[in-house]
Order: structure tokens, then sequence, then C-alpha cells
């Protein structure tokens, strides 16, 4: 009942104006006892008692002593000091009147008749009136909740009527900003798909002629002359890279920004098929996530513990994108949080809680202070005093954000104990 009073606006105008109509109903009926009692006081009356022939017989006072309802009754006292005592009897020809017509209870049952009438005749009044509130209240809901295409009536010319106009015409705007913005970033994603895609030509070109260069000459062999007429060459003393220390250096460098470049449009491209819902990025099948983190961890030589009890993980989803989410996961411990840069400072922890796997992966970094661990998983989102030659392109966690949240899990940072940080990846079991 409470809650009924609490949340519906029509039941609490509808009662107000209940209680309105009962506190002018008992404040009639009140005012009606009051009168009816001081109009019931037995106040003395002159009475003469006279012969037929009109001889006065004697002259007195008359009190009555009944009361209201009761047969009436009279106490006659006499100038002379005599007594005498008249009763009335009912009348043998009058009905009893119905309590409504009452002359002591009558006003009761008007005033509540006319409370009964009133209530009943404000209750559809208040609804109706309310309706239109909650209509207007389930479309602003709706709006909120992602709907942007809701709409609500515009009945009637009343202030609840101009609200609705008002809301109406501004979710209007919103719409079309929205689908403004979101053709807008579509297109810039379009064209940085497109551009990643056209990157991949060009770099393999760079990386074959890389390793056209050959790797670099022995001493005996940089000591020789180039034949007569030849120009410098690659690979030769004076006329190529591969020739000297710096060559070689720069030839390693050339190597890594190529690698990088690689990745960069890889990542780029897999985030772009990730942000297109209907985009085919594999078949959804049971993966053991047992069998997956074992190989990852081999493979960069990070220590994996089990939970108590786990036995057997097994998540639906598309493999590769899982493996790539744990890989990034790893890879960015390995990166940005270890102190010596050993694989020993990073583990991985795997369990099950609650219908779903855990994974835990941990190190010893300087960790990720509390206002950025929800913006390292923005796109491109370096923090502060990050170094570029650690490598990564700031698109690693943005992919197991978007992983995780296409397998309908979810990933967080928080920290370690005993300092780090600890990123958690959470995925729904079969």
């Amino acid at each position: 009942m409470i809650k009924l009073f609490t949340r519906h606006l029509y039941v609490r105008i509808w009662l107000a104006a209940l209680a309105g109509v009962v506190v002018v109903v008992l404040a009639a009926a009140w005012a009606w006892r009051v009168a009816e009692e001081q109009r019931s006081v037995p106040l003395p009356r002159e009475v003469t008692l006279s012969s037929v022939d009109q001889a006065r017989v004697g002259r007195g006072t008359a009190l009555r002593t009944s009361r209201p309802g009761e047969a009436a009754e009279f106490l006659i006292t006499m100038e002379d000091g005599r007594r005498f005592t008249m009763e009335f009897g009912p009348r043998q020809d009058r009905r009893v009147p119905p309590p409504w017509l009452h002359p002591q209870t009558g006003i009761f049952w008007l005033l509540g008749m006319v409370g009964l009438a009133t209530a009943v005749g404000l209750f559809p009044i208040v609804r109706r009136l309310t309706q239109r509130l909650e209509a207007l209240q389930r479309g602003v809901q709706r709006w909120g909740e992602g709907d942007l295409s809701a709409r609500v009536a515009e009945d009637g010319q009343d202030e609840v009527a101009d609200l609705s106009r008002r809301f109406n015409a501004a979710a209007a705007r919103i719409e079309q900003l929205m689908d403004r913005q979101a053709a807008l970033l579509q297109s810039q994603k379009s064209l940085l798909a497109n551009a990643s895609h056209e990157l991949r030509s060009p770099l393999a070109r760079i990386r074959m002629a890389l390793e056209l260069m050959g790797p670099p000459r022995s001493p005996a062999a940089q000591g020789a002359l180039p034949a007569e007429g030849a120009g410098p060459a690659l690979g030769r003393p004076g006329g190529g890279l591969s020739g000297t220390a710096a060559g070689a250096s720069a030839r390693a460098e050339i190597s890594r920004n190529i690698a990088e470049l690689d990745q960069l449009v890889d990542e780029i491209l897999l985030a772009s098929r990730l942000d297109a819902r209907e985009a085919d990025l594999g078949t959804v099948e049971p993966v053991d996530l047992i069998g997956l983190l074992a190989e990852e961890c081999a493979r960069v030589g990070v220590e994996l513990t089990l939970g108590p009890g786990t036995l057997e993980v097994v998540v639906p989803g598309v493999a590769k994108l899982l493996r790539r989410a744990v890989r990034n996961l790893l890879e960015n411990a390995l990166r940005h949080g270890g102190r010596t840069g050993r694989a020993s400072e990073v583990a991985a922890e795997l369990g099950t809680a609650g219908g779903q796997a855990v994974l835990h992966v941990d190190d010893r970094g300087p960790g990720v202070p509390p206002a950025q661990r929800e913006r390292i998983f923005e796109p491109f989102y370096r923090l502060p005093g990050a170094s570029e030659r650690e490598g990564g392109v700031g698109l690693g966690l943005a992919l197991v954000k978007s992983i995780a949240e296409r397998h309908r899990g979810q990933v967080r940072c928080g920290n370690r104990e005993g300092g780090g940080a600890r990123f958690t990846l959470h995925l729904p079991l079969v």
C-alpha cells in the first residue's frame, strides 16, 4: 500500500482531494452537532393554566426534562410552589423516518453521501490527468534507455501537452545530431580501415626490399673493390647500410618500425571489424580456455596458476579473438608492468566464479592510477609519461575490451596486492 502511494501520482492527488472533502464533512458535522446541542439545551418557559371558560387556574414555568428523541416530558412549577409533571405520548399516526431523514442523524448521512459522490466523481478526472503524465514518463524512460526514436502523444492544449511537444522537439533534434555523428564516425572508421588496408602493400614492398639487401658482409669481402663502372651498392662498403655497424643498426631500426606499423594496421583493421556488429569474425564454438592460456603463457614464459578446483574452463567464443585478448593482456603486462623486464614478474591465474571464467593477469609495474583505469581501455590512449619506445600502439587494451564485450564479458583494471596492476577478464561459461 505504501509503495502504491509513493509510486503513483494519481493516488496521492486523489487521496489529497478526498482528505480535503473528509475534513470539510467532519467540520460541518461538528458545527451541526454543536448547534444541535445548543438548540436542545432545556430553557424554562412561562405557562398559564386556564379553564374552559377562560378562568385562570394558575401561572408558573415549564422546563423540559426529557432528552431529544425521547417522549416529551415537562416539569411545571406553579407560582404557589406546587409542581406537576406533564408527559406526552408518541403520536400514533406518524411513521418512523429513515436514518438519512431523521432530524438528528440526517445531516451526517447527507455529508457522507456528498463525500462519497465527490470521491467517486473526482477519481476518473485525476486518473485521466495522471495517465498522460505516466505516458510522458514512459516515453522519457524509453528515450533515456537508448531508443532515440521514442515520442509521446501531444493531446490537449494544457501544460502537459506543451511539455510533451517540447520533449518531442528536443528528442528529434538530439536524434538528428546523433545520426549525423554516427554517420561521421562511421565514415571516419571506414576511411581509417581502408587506409590501413592500403598501407599493407607498401609495407610488404619495404619489407621485401629490406630482405633483398642481404645480411652484413664479412670483413674480407668489405675490402673488395666494386666492379669498374659500378656505383655504390647496398651491402658494399661505403655504398650501403649493411656493410657497416651503423647500417646494421639502421636495418634493425627499420625492421622494428615496419613491425610496429604492421601491428598497427592489423589492430586497426581488427578494431574496425569489432565495431561493426554485423561483421563475421569467425565461428562461435566451445573454447578450452586452459589450453589456450597455457600456450600463450608458454610462448612468453609467464607462469600460469589454476584456481582451487579448476579442472576445466570452457567458454563459447571465437578462438582467434580470445587468443588475441589473452595475448594482448600478457604482452601489456610484460611491456609495462615489469620492473626488470623479466617474465617472472608477471603472473596469470585462471578460475571460475558465478558461472563465469575469471582470468587475472598481474604485474609488478607502477600500477594504474584510479582515475586512469577506465581511460586505458580507450583506443590510442597512453598513460602520462609512457614512452613510445616501450612499444605498443595504444590499441591492445581497447581490443581486449571490445573482444570481451563481443563475448558478453568484461575486463577491469585494479591494483595487485604488494604493488603493480591487475587486469581481470570475465567471460561467461558454456
